[in-house]
């Protein structure tokens, strides 16, 4: 890890800190997540140190219903720090200025949503980004810029690669802990086997994971949409579209080549699902062997209880795992057992785990897990995924030059 910390920052100063506090909101109502606890951390470190600390964070994007101001926010993350955070429905105005000018040493503001400012999304390069009127004006009032916001470290918005080409820059505690562990699948050098379980509904994410990755990967264990689309390569009657569903087919034909090279290529790296999970007639669950499928004609909502059983010796052989996506739709009871399964294997094991991928990470709160049980589990998406291939993450790039 190359760029400066926490650690470096002296104290008593002026700090403006990218956060992403961005969160489902529904019926209006911005809704708490594990995100606000996460960046709690570094906001109670600046503010417990007297530092001035002025918060900067997005929320949806323009037209969308959770595009909202960001006065939920500050709220909610007043209850995980256990103090006041001040919040200015402005970003750089008149109002903002005043508001950050009248802070005292150890207080703590949010500013309004940076999406709602025409400057923030383009994406452009950090040069463009730093001559915009927003980065130009808000840096004037600053001694040094913090960025806690791995999980949109692989966008290039005036917030987040803006200001590092104009202030002294940190990271915070999400961003140094997230890019450290995220990073380490691609960075370190694990002396037993490395398993990575693949799931979720991105196929062509997941895909592009395991094409980049099967150096440093001894097996994946599949599930999820990838699973099924690995299976249909493989002969067997699944990984199509019915009933009206709209997640195989396409996905199908954007990938089909290169899935069926991977198998082909890599194939003894591969392991499968040998069962899969439906809705039958009574609205239980119910299991079918791979083997058995002569035609689709329901849609699997998850692996069975048997890929669990398969699943689990290789992750208890393990000295790392990763996960990248659900096996199932675990927010169904029914169709949690594959990914809960899973999960529950690496967390009797003493290996490296890191769990990621969407939100993936919510079953470990959601089924009663401790996150203490796992190496790290990740708030990120996108930024997650890259990092695992190695891609570039302009944020951190630009702290790590800084």
């Amino acid at each position: 890890m190359t760029f400066k910390t926490l650690d470096d920052l002296d104290a008593g100063q002026r700090v403006l800190v990218r956060l992403d506090l961005n969160s489902p909101v529904e019926d209006g109502e911005v809704q708490d997540n594990r995100r606000f606890d996460r960046h709690a951390t570094t906001v109670q470190e600046l503010a417990d140190r007297g530092d001035r600390v002025v918060l900067m964070a997005h929320q949806g994007r323009p037209g969308g219903d959770d595009f909202v101001s960001l006065e939920q926010h500050a709220d909610i993350l007043a209850g995980h720090i256990g103090m006041d955070v001040k919040f200015v429905a402005d970003t750089y105005g008149d109002e903002a200025i005043e508001a950050i000018r009248g802070l005292e040493a150890g207080e703590v503001l949010l500013l309004e949503n940076t999406r709602m400012l025409d400057e923030e999304l383009p994406e452009e390069d950090p040069e463009v980004k730093a001559e915009t009127e927003f980065v130009q004006t808000l840096s004037q009032e600053f001694d040094a810029y913090v960025n806690d916001a791995y999980s949109a470290a692989h966008r290039k918005h005036a917030s987040l690669v803006g200001f590092p080409l104009v202030l002294p820059s940190y990271a915070g505690r999400v961003m140094e802990s997230e890019y450290e562990a995220n990073s380490s699948i691609a960075t370190q050098e694990f002396e037993g086997d490395v398993t990575m379980v693949v799931g979720g509904t991105k196929a062509t994410d997941v895909i592009g994971v395991m094409n980049a990755l099967d150096e440093k990967v001894d097996q994946f264990l599949l599930g999820g949409i990838a699973g099924e689309l690995f299976l249909r390569a493989a002969g067997h009657e699944v990984g199509y579209d019915v009933g009206g569903m709209d997640l195989f087919d396409d996905q199908w034909e954007a990938n089909e080549d290169l899935i069926r090279s991977i198998l082909d290529e890599k194939g003894d790296q591969i392991v499968l699902a040998t069962d899969l999970a439906y809705e039958d007639d009574n609205d239980e669950r119910a299991e079918v062997p791979v083997a058995n499928i002569t035609e689709k004609d329901t849609g699997y909502l998850d692996v069975g209880s048997d890929t669990v059983a398969t699943y689990t010796p290789y992750i208890h052989d393990s000295e790392a795992v990763f996960v990248k996506g659900a096996l199932g739709l675990f927010e169904d009871e029914r169709f949690a057992v594959g990914t809960v399964g899973v999960l529950e294997a690496i967390a009797e094991t003493d290996c490296f785990s890191v769990v990621g991928g969407g939100d993936t990470s919510r079953a470990i709160e959601m089924y009663g897990m401790s996150e203490d049980d796992f190496s790290h589990v990740s708030i990120a998406g996108g930024a997650y995924i890259r990092a695992m291939t190695g891609e570039s993450l302009p944020a951190v790039e630009l702290l790590q030059s800084n």
